[in-house]
């Protein structure tokens, strides 16, 4: 049987932290992973190797992988007690003005090359999609000139609060701890900035915040490649980044551009969402119009070799939900297409980090 990453890393989540009650996939423990002709390859990073679990988790790792693949499979698991690298640079218990908390193990970028293609949707409900997956959730809206977080959650007149130590605690709802200009601002006024001012207010963002505990953090950007970008990936270690886009050919050549800018500064593209992919008639729900085009992000994303997470539906439900502030994820029976492209996200994150060594800080310089 040929064995794959994915087997792996499903047979590594039966192993679990018991102080903590997640699984080693879950925090981010599994390292170095390399599946083979020789076999299985990883390393094992423990925060605290002189608990009792941490002498017992290399065990527990061999014969969970033996109960999955058989016993006729080599096994090499390593040990290292290094304080684990949290993705920004940090190591738990550190922290540093302008960067996130050591609580935040990964930060997923949702970008487009082009306003308007539902950017902020897919976010809002991947976020709340990740959460019912029982996965610790926040969502940082950082489109300072036109936020839009606070309408889809129905939190127009909310203020955060900030505690003892001048931290901003954000709000939470639908499972997610949410963060926005939107909070801080008057909905009539605009925001005129220029570009170190919107620099420093998404800073103060990612560093001033008490995040806590957070398996995800979603980043949703503004649309282009411009300051507040910039900013982030100079900020931040990003986990990884979605692209979302509709089937208009020029739409398309914006996200292929988002991608690059992606691939420029190292930080993996864990997949493509194409929205408005169709509209099927509530009376006719099996029969499907391409109103922009066809198969446009399906085929960019073959060609750039990155996955194609979702072809989203033109339907009212969707629009609907979020500007009454509940969004369809949110929903008693959930929707299915979202919980999908959160199970494919939060598997292209475990695959990345146990595959690939954090991203780096970019700097940049002038001459």
């Amino acid at each position: 049987m040929e064995i794959q990453i994915d087997h792996v890393l499903d047979a590594l989540t039966k192993v679990i932290d018991p102080e903590r009650q997640k699984d080693i996939v879950r925090l981010g423990l599994i390292r170095d992973l390399r599946v083979g002709d020789a076999g299985v390859q990883f390393t094992i990073f423990l925060d605290d190797p002189l608990s009792a679990w941490a002498a017992t988790v290399r065990d527990s790792c061999i014969a969970a992988l033996k109960s999955a693949v058989g016993d006729g499979v080599p096994i090499s698991v390593e040990m290292d007690n290094a304080m684990i690298d949290l993705g920004d640079g940090l190591t738990d218990g550190q922290d540093s003005a302008g960067s996130l908390s050591a609580g935040v193990r990964n930060t997923v970028a949702v970008a487009s090359g082009k306003g308007g293609v539902g950017k902020s949707t897919v976010a809002v409900n991947l976020a709340i999609a990740l959460a019912r997956e029982g996965y610790d959730v926040g969502l940082v809206d950082t489109d300072i000139y036109g936020p839009s977080i606070p309408t889809m959650f129905g939190l127009e007149n909310v203020r955060p609060e900030v505690n003892e130590q001048r931290r901003i605690i954000p709000p939470k709802k639908f499972g997610v701890k949410i963060l926005s200009m939107g909070f801080l601002v008057d909905p009539d006024q605009a925001v005129i900035w220029r570009g170190p001012m919107v620099s420093s207010a998404t800073k103060q963002f990612l560093g001033e915040t008490e995040w806590g505990e957070l398996d995800f953090l979603i980043l949703d950007l503004p649309p282009g490649t411009g300051d507040i970008q910039l900013t982030i990936v100079q900020t931040i270690s990003l986990t990884g980044a979605i692209i979302v886009s509709t089937p208009q050919k020029v739409a398309l050549a914006d996200a292929r551009k988002g991608v690059a800018m992606f691939d420029q500064v190292g930080v993996p593209v864990l997949g493509i969402v194409e929205n408005m992919a169709f509209f099927s008639p509530p009376d006719l729900p099996d029969r499907k119009y391409y109103l922009f085009g066809e198969g446009g992000a399906r085929a960019l994303a073959a060609e750039l070799n990155v996955p194609l997470l979702a072809e989203l539906p033109l339907e009212e439900e969707l629009r609907a939900s979020c500007d009454s502030g509940f969004p369809v994820a949110a929903t008693d029976s959930g929707h299915d297409i979202f919980q999908s492209v959160a199970k494919k996200v939060a598997r292209q994150v475990a695959s990345r980090n146990a595959t690939r060594p954090a991203t780096e800080k970019i700097e940049f310089t002038t001459r």
